[in-house]
């Protein structure tokens, strides 16, 4: 599909770039809004706290999505989709392992090097979690280092962090991060809320203009953009812009992003209706989805599509044998199956939020709990 605008509804390459923005954003909120109290200790606490419970509550659950799929990679539930035509299924579908020993060390070994290089074999998608996880240190450890500046000057330098990170071509991450302190100290800034009140026309204007700018860059293609004369006018203004060698397409779904993001700041009202309890369910079940849906895709979605049976190895003229391969169905299948297993998806993510979440919740806690300093109600440290 090559149409901008509705490019975006199938490729999931923004939403990567979503939650970096929103790590950013999120770290930053409560810091920012008590600097600007003048309770910097208050502060501080808070950020000790929060970047303490930052590793469990993410290792804790990756953790166990892991644990989750390995058991379904040895009970062969991804035979299907390692057979199939699809070349992601087929490459992000782990194998089963020689023996018991040999599987519990490769499971141990993956959710390790999940958090020291980026690698999962067991779920692909788990790459963002270090880069992701690295961001919200180096939040922490600006918003600690700005806590004494005027709020106007800790985003002048959000906006150099930002020009770094772009000269340095981390428009996934770095950019997005400090992007969202930036928006976030922005929002909370009196002059900036009272420049909207006083006008809302050219707020408005502002608005339309950014939302619709974001969406057009974020609609660029993953390859090709020779194949459109929108996406290829998009290119030669990229790479007149762009850092050398950058990532055209992660770019794209980066700048598009703070576009949308710029545009929603000009736009109060918009901001209620995506603050709407139906749209912060769906933000709630996010992490879930993003943890759960490869597995799903990866079974009852090719379970549904190319059936459940695996064809036997076939012996070539060369008297090798090799895997059998499903082919492709139609486009209908597919189609016909989306709408069972997309409320599927969401309905595991529900499952895993009303139940998994709040343990691990509780077991960080607990753990948050017995390392930290004790204090009474004044938030003066007890003697140990």
């Amino acid at each position: 599909m090559q149409l901008p605008f509705l490019r975006i509804l199938v490729q999931g390459r923004i939403g990567v770039t979503i939650f970096s923005f929103v790590t950013g954003y999120v770290c930053a909120l409560k810091p920012i809004k008590l600097y600007r109290q003048n309770n910097q200790d208050v502060a501080f606490t808070s950020i000790a706290k929060s970047a303490l419970r930052r590793v469990p509550r993410l290792v804790i659950p990756c953790a166990l999505a892991t644990v989750i799929i390995w058991v379904m990679a040895n009970l062969g539930m991804f035979l299907v989709a390692k057979q199939s035509d699809c070349w992601w299924c087929g490459k992000t579908a782990p194998d089963r392992q020689a023996n018991v020993y040999q599987s519990v060390k490769h499971l141990i070994q993956n959710i390790i090097s999940t958090w020291t290089r980026g690698q999962n074999a067991y779920d692909g998608n788990q790459w963002t979690l270090l880069p992701l996880l690295k961001g919200s240190m180096e939040v922490y450890t600006f918003v600690v280092a700005t806590a004494y500046i005027r709020p106007q000057f800790r985003m002048i330098l959000s906006l150099m962090m930002f020009a770094y990170f772009w000269i340095a071509s981390d428009s996934a991450f770095g950019m997005q991060f400090f992007w969202g302190v930036f928006l976030c100290d922005l929002q909370n800034h009196p002059p900036a809320t009272e420049w909207l009140s006083r006008r809302p026309k050219m707020s408005q204007f502002l608005a339309a203009l950014f939302l619709f700018l974001g969406l057009y860059v974020a609609s660029y293609p993953e390859g090709h953009p020779e194949w459109a004369t929108w996406s290829s006018y998009q290119f030669k203004v990229l790479k007149q812009i762009l850092p050398k060698d950058p990532d055209f397409p992660r770019f794209a779904s980066g700048i598009g992003l703070e576009l949308i993001t710029l545009g929603l700041h000009f736009s109060p009202a918009l901001r209620d209706v995506l603050s709407s309890k139906y749209l912060l369910w769906f933000g709630k079940q996010s992490f879930a989805v993003y943890l759960l849906h490869g597995p799903l895709l990866r079974s009852v979605l090719c379970w549904m599509v190319y059936g459940i049976r695996v064809p036997p190895p076939i012996i070539n003229d060369k008297g090798e044998t090799i895997q059998g391969t499903l082919m492709f169905p139609s486009g209908w299948r597919l189609m016909i199956s989306l709408p069972f297993w997309i409320p599927l998806n969401y309905g595991a993510a529900m499952l895993w939020t009303g139940y998994v979440d709040p343990w691990c919740a509780n077991l960080t806690e607990k753990i948050v709990s017995k390392v930290m300093l004790a204090r009474d109600e004044k938030g003066v440290l007890l003697p140990q």
